[in-house]
């Protein structure tokens, strides 16, 4: 492995498991565009694989808090998803892409985040799922749809809903990935390089998920979803 990948790509999974491990989701939005700028070829098998393994820190300490009943109609709408994030990697070049689901996302944020009730019911939520596995698989960025029908909820309830969503569907994306010729040896040995940092970075986040559970939680996740789609805009006009 390219010790300037473990370098960069380390830092920057490890900043981003620190945003993720608080607010429940954003080692995407801090390593994705790290990864793709210096290591495309390693994406988005790569972030996909630390996606997987992250939640699974979350979902040891805050697995009772997670809404299954919830999760289980958006989870149907990311298997619906996925194999359409699939064809647009093959079909759709990337910076089009990128600045679609940018756009995409900042629309939901707005509509979303001065209601002072988004409605979660199974219509809203397997449509979440459905653009979040569509967004996943084709850029490593699957999480704002789900965040934002949940940005009202507790630290704990976000955090372990999202991780146990993250777990479950960046399998499936990457099984996806795989069965197409998508996913190659290279980006998933990538991948588990950065498990050791972005660990390091779950257990760094302490302090900060302790601080934003005190009722800032809506607050940082909000600015998370909308730097997430800034940054897929900016990065793919660029």
């Amino acid at each position: 492995m390219d010790p300037n990948f473990l370098i960069v790509g380390g830092v920057a999974a490890l900043l981003g498991a620190v945003v993720q491990s608080s607010v429940g989701l954003g080692v995407g939005l801090v390593a994705t565009p790290v990864i793709t700028m210096l290591f495309p070829s390693l994406m988005p098998g790569t972030i996909l694989v630390v996606a997987a393994v992250l939640p699974l820190a979350t979902l040891a300490q805050e697995a009772r808090h997670v809404e299954l009943r919830g999760i289980g109609w958006a989870f149907g709408g990311r298997v619906a998803g996925t194999p359409l994030g699939v064809w647009l990697v093959a079909a759709v070049p990337a910076r089009a892409l990128g600045v679609v689901i940018g756009f995409f996302v900042l629309a939901a944020l707005a509509a979303t985040a001065w209601t002072r009730e988004v409605p979660r019911n199974r219509r809203t939520l397997t449509a979440a799922g459905l653009i979040a596995g569509t967004t996943g698989t084709a850029s490593g960025i699957g999480g704002p749809p789900i965040a934002l029908l949940y940005q009202r909820e507790s630290g704990p309830r976000v955090r372990a809903t999202l991780a146990l969503f993250f777990v479950a569907g960046t399998l499936i994306s990457l099984a996806a990935l795989a069965a197409f010729g998508r996913l190659s040896g290279e980006q998933v040995t990538a991948g588990l390089t950065l498990v050791p940092f972005v660990l390091a970075g779950f257990f760094v986040a302490g302090p900060l998920r302790r601080y934003l559970d005190a009722g800032r939680l809506r607050i940082a996740l909000l600015i998370v979803v909308g730097a997430s789609a800034v940054t897929l805009i900016v990065r793919n006009l660029m």
